[in-house]
């Protein structure tokens, strides 16, 4: 048997392949377009395992993703295949436009073709599980209850607006053709591998390097954290046994400001990895301005997947956090080869003002 992974060298795609030959035996085809966030150092561990498969290429190649299917015996695709950063996408619309949507589109042609041809034990056992987020609900007032599985889509970003996209195609697919597909849209992930353009990686970098650790606006920007590892966990449930057609939320149940989320980092960075000349990290905070549109709330309610497939987070913002921090510090290495020329020239260009 054998699984096939879209965006398997990105942060979640790949904490999920690890997290996945750590708990079994069956092959992974890994394929991965290995954009500036696909990273194959994320999988040097699992160099010379016969388990995992690399694939570079494009979901929007319908060919290739066509053949990978028929030669090796795909029973499942994860797609975690997307452009998912909101600056980024505010930025330059357009890669998200072609790799969340038509990307998409072309993924489920070629998966509709392969499943339909399948034997009909094989097409009743095959899913396609499709990785979203949140922020297609849109922003949350202050008082407002977290997102259930059906809040009305109200995305805000071209990031959000081209996750919404696929989250429909995805629901059409199911609809018109039958593919068996499920969906899960998960809150803010953290974690080992995340590129450091994302809040948490941002931080612990610049900290490290005594530079400003930028944030937005006034920093009571609300969003629900879960831990890499919980969401894999929750992802290779639903794959076993959640109910066709369905959506599940994945949150962590962590509601925290990002400026809380910064002065917690720095607290645990000033007892791990002291300044040299003893100052607090915090001194670093710098409040720049704000993002265009940015949502001001999110929160998960994350009932339906606890209520039917008994799942829950393990981690604890607490816990996971000071593991997160502590694989940075072990892993210098590994930033210093992703931190190239060129993320430093975004950085600087996103933060100037």
């Amino acid at each position: 048997m054998t699984i096939l992974v879209t965006g398997g060298a990105g942060f979640i795609g790949a904490n999920f392949v690890l997290d996945w030959l750590a708990h079994g035996s069956e092959t992974v085809i890994n394929l991965d377009k290995l954009t500036y966030a696909g990273n194959l150092q994320n999988l040097a561990s699992l160099e010379g395992d016969g388990r995992h498969v690399f694939v570079h290429g494009d979901i929007g190649d319908a060919a290739l993703v066509a053949r990978l299917l028929a030669e090796h015996k795909v029973r499942a695709v994860l797609n975690f295949a997307a452009e998912s950063h909101v600056d980024r996408s505010i930025e330059g619309p357009g890669a998200f436009i072609q790799t969340n949507i038509v990307g998409t589109f072309n993924l489920l042609e070629a998966v509709r073709g392969y499943w339909s041809a399948l034997p009909d034990a094989e097409r009743a056992a095959f899913r396609f599980l499709h990785v979203s987020t949140d922020e297609v609900y849109g922003s949350l007032d202050a008082d407002a209850p977290a997102f259930t599985e059906s809040h009305r889509y109200e995305p805000n970003s071209p990031y959000s607006a081209s996750k919404a996209a696929s989250d429909h195609l995805v629901r059409a697919y199911h609809h018109t053709y039958g593919l068996p597909v499920l969906t899960t849209n998960c809150s803010n992930n953290y974690g080992p591998y995340h590129f450091p353009e994302k809040l948490i990686p941002l931080v612990i970098h610049n900290a490290l390097a005594g530079k400003p650790l930028p944030i937005y606006g006034d920093g009571q920007q609300i969003r629900d954290w879960l831990f890499v590892t919980d969401h894999c966990s929750a992802i290779r449930r639903v794959l076993e046994a959640g109910r066709l057609g369905e959506t599940y939320n994945v949150g962590g149940w962590n509601e925290k400001a990002n400026i809380e989320v910064v002065r917690t980092l720095c607290a645990i960075l000033d007892e791990l990895a002291p300044r040299a000349d003893g100052q607090p990290y915090a001194r670093q905070m710098t409040f720049v301005k704000d993002r265009p549109g940015h949502d001001r709330r999110y929160a998960i309610d994350a009932r339906k997947l606890e209520r039917e497939l008994d799942w829950r987070p393990r981690e604890t913002f607490e816990t996971g956090i000071r593991k997160t921090v502590q694989w940075y510090l072990n892993h210098q290495d590994w930033v210093r080869n992703i931190t190239s020329g060129a993320y430093r020239e975004w950085v600087e260009r996103q933060y100037a003002a």
